[in-house]
Parts: C-alpha cells; structure tokens; sequence
C-alpha cells in the first residue's frame, strides 16, 4: 500500500535550494493551471467540461478540478525530482503516489492517470531543464526523451487498463511509445493547433483550445476511443474532427454549434477522446515554455 511519504523518501542526490523549490512550485502551477484550462474547454466531443459530462456518468468538471487539486503538490515533487537528476523508476513512485491522491480526491475514479504520466514527464523535464541539466533552448519532449525514453519503455505495463486492453488487441501505440519519442503529436499537432487556432480566433482562448482539441483527435490512435468505439469508432470520430478542420475550424463564422453538434453526436456514440484530452493539457503546458512565456 502506497503512503503519502513515499514520494519524499526518494534518494535525490542534490541538496535542495529555496530557489530550486520555488521554481519546481511555479512549475506545478502552471501544469495544473494546464489541466483546469483543459476541463474548462467547451466543446470538447465527448469529454467532460464546465458545461457538461460528455459521454461519462461517472464524474464532472469538479471531479476533474478536485483531482487537479490533489495532483498539483505531486507535480512539484516530479519537477524537484527532474531537477535533481532522477531517473525513471524514482519518477514512476512520485505518479504512483498522485495517482493514489487522485483516487483518494474522486472516489476512487480514473480522472488524470493519463496526464500523471504524460504532463508529469513534461513537468520533470521543466525542472531539469530549470536546473541546467538541459539546454536552455532543448524542447522539453527531447529532455524526456533523452533523459528517460529507455526507462519509460522498460517500465510495468498496466495490464487492467482500458489503453492496454485496447493496444493488446488494435496494436495502438499508446502513451507510453508517444511519451518515449518526445510527445510527437503534441509537438507536431497540438501545439501548432493551438497557435494556429489563436490566430484564427483572435482574443479567445477556449476557442484556440477547442480547434487543438480536434486537430488532436483527428490525427491520434486514441486508445480510449478503441476502448469504447473499436475500430469503427475511431475512424467516425477522426473523419468528424478531420471534417471540422476542414471547413474552417474555429475560423468558421458559426464554428460553436458546429462543434457542439459534434459532440452530441460523440455522446450518443458514448465516445470519449481521453487521449487527446490529455494531449490537450500537454499542449497548453507546453506553450508557456516552448513560446518563452516561461524560461
């Protein structure tokens, strides 16, 4: 059984500094500002936001902020631990140890197992980053990918999870090859995505969000969406996201209703694009560091 004091038993190697520790706060402020601004989204097929459940019964907008909440001191931690050099299996007991929070925040429900993983890595990687144990100018998916893609491979497999059972039996990828790469499609999609939707809708922020959120859809194997939908599902809901891009995207005069029509039709479908929910927050996270709002 997992306890609180796991994650602070770990054998870092450098002494800690008041400015080490405020950088790794800072850090985890803005990872959880990521996932707030995430749930906040609307419309997002099939996912839950401040408007709505999406196609899940089982939890809500605060569901997610409270599990946000619980992860959010966890972060700081991951981000003291990239800064001091630890390696994979130091990091996998510190995403143990916010899942165990999260869980403890939801009642027992899966709110951000995907974004422990993905957006943690991305947040270690800040932090050594932060503490010169990158260059300044290296994208933090290559400090991941440099720094912990071997252990990240070789690491426990969840076997009762719904992306395992669906990599198993469709030969998804998954986040785990995605995290071991560097975060391609965060790079090469999300964040474009969201810069690309910024300047189409000038001033808004939920819309820039939402335009990444379909381009992410579009483009991604999403294990969750083969969870729930097979084969068939994913294509409908790449073909929607892919139609909707197509026609504008968020630069389309009546782009709203055309997005909330998309995700009715995702919730009568039971479909739920987790993946690229999680990529979504990863996207925003990166934007502050790879656009120099943040050094």
């Amino acid at each position: 059984m997992l306890t609180a004091r796991v994650a602070f038993a770990l054998p870092f190697s450098r002494p800690r500094t008041a400015a080490r520790t405020r950088g790794a706060c800072t850090i985890a402020t803005l990872a959880h500002d990521a996932l707030l601004r995430e749930v906040e989204t609307y419309p997002k097929p099939g996912l839950v936001s401040r408007i709505d459940s999406g196609s899940h019964d089982d939890m809500d907008a605060n569901t997610f902020r409270r599990s946000a909440a619980a992860i959010r001191p966890h972060f700081a931690t991951m981000a003291q631990a990239g800064a001091e050099g630890c390696a994979m299996s130091e990091l996998r007991v510190i995403g143990l140890e916010a899942e165990a929070a999260m869980f403890a925040a939801t009642g027992g429900i899966n709110t951000h197992r995907g974004a422990i993983f993905g957006l943690g890595l991305l947040v270690a990687a800040a932090g050594a980053r932060s503490a010169g144990l990158a260059g300044p100018n290296a994208s933090l998916g290559a400090v991941v990918a440099r720094r912990w893609s071997r252990g990240i491979l070789d690491g426990p497999v969840l076997l009762r999870s719904h992306g395992s059972a669906a990599r198993r039996r469709y030969g998804a990828g998954g986040a785990r090859a995605e995290a071991a790469q560097g975060f391609p499609t965060a790079y090469e999609i999300g964040l474009p995505a969201l810069r690309e939707g910024a300047e189409l809708a000038r001033g808004d922020d939920e819309a820039a969000r939402v335009h990444a959120c379909f381009a992410l859809i579009a483009a991604l194997e999403d294990t969750n969406l083969l969870h729930r939908g097979g084969g068939e599902g994913l294509a409908f809901a790449q073909r929607a996201a892919r139609e909707f891009l197509d026609d504008g995207g968020v630069g389309e005069r009546n782009w709203r209703q055309r997005a909330i029509a998309i995700h009715r039709e995702f919730v009568a479908r039971r479909l739920s694009p987790g993946g690229a929910a999680d990529l979504l927050a990863m996207s925003v996270f990166l934007n502050y560091f790879e656009a120099g709002l943040v050094s």
